[in-house]
């Protein structure tokens, strides 16, 4: 009997944990989409956009004279550069600042779940921002006289530009964590997921890695498996990489909670 009794209780403690994760799940909806901000940032993301795959000049896939999402997946990572810190920039900040970060502590969830409730809650928002773009996929499949987008190429990227989106999320969180200004946040976040993205690939090209080296210095930044990926080649490396990173930036933030 003291057996089961434990085992019910522990059963009963993990509901209740993932019950207040999910609360704080959708926490983090409810306050992106109460004010116009969360609506206008991703309004202007899908804008964008689409004004450069369908409008100027330089970058239309309607000027390519074929079919190819190639340009789309080749923009993408830049311009979530401003999106994912506009929806990570008050995770954590905000809690700070309006005190609730105190109440929040005295719930019966460790730091690090708090810290996978805001981060899951994030991403959902993040992966809604990303689902309409589908339709452009579906438009230059309709558009395409013969052959159509290679699909497995397409859904490779797809998963690519979800799991950089993920990875950029993580750093958006962390980088909330160290400060209650949402401003500060969002700039801090903006740059660290620049570096990871290019960083890493503009420094393999000085000429003082020429010898081979530089290959490796690439392995370190994101667009190097990000490409990887969008090839249609899932490769184990790339996933665990973008896993690693996500862990890694999401357990900082976890130590961060925890010395507050």
């Amino acid at each position: 009997m003291p057996i089961l009794s434990f085992l019910f209780q522990s059963i009963a403690n993990i509901i209740l944990s993932f019950d207040f994760m999910w609360i704080i799940c959708l926490k983090e909806w409810r306050q992106f989409f109460s004010s116009l901000t969360g609506y206008i940032a991703v309004i202007i993301f899908l804008l964008l956009m689409g004004l450069f795959l369908f409008v100027f000049p330089d970058s239309s896939i309607l000027d390519f004279g074929y079919a190819s999402l190639d340009n789309f997946f080749s923009l993408a990572p830049y311009i979530l550069l401003f999106l994912v810190p506009t929806i990570t920039m008050r995770s954590i900040a905000d809690e700070y600042r309006s005190g609730t970060f105190e109440i929040l502590k005295t719930l019966p969830l460790s730091s690090a779940k708090i810290v996978w409730g805001k981060y899951l809650g994030c991403l959902l928002i993040v992966t809604i921002a990303l689902i309409p773009t589908l339709i452009y996929a579906i438009s230059i499949q309709q558009l395409s006289s013969k052959g159509g987008i290679d699909v497995g190429a397409t859904a490779g990227s797809y998963l690519g530009l979800l799991m950089l989106a993920a990875v950029y999320t993580a750093v958006g969180i962390c980088t909330s964590s160290f400060t209650n200004n949402t401003v500060v946040a969002f700039i801090l976040a903006a740059f660290v997921c620049f570096l990871l993205y290019s960083g890493f690939t503009a420094v393999s090209k000085l000429p003082v890695f020429a010898a081979g080296v530089d290959y490796y210095i690439q392995m370190l930044g994101i667009d190097f498996h990000y490409r990887s990926i969008s090839r249609g080649v899932i490769d184990t490396r790339d996933v665990l990489y973008f896993l690693a990173m996500i862990v890694l930036f999401l357990t900082i933030t976890q130590r961060n909670l925890t010395t507050k």
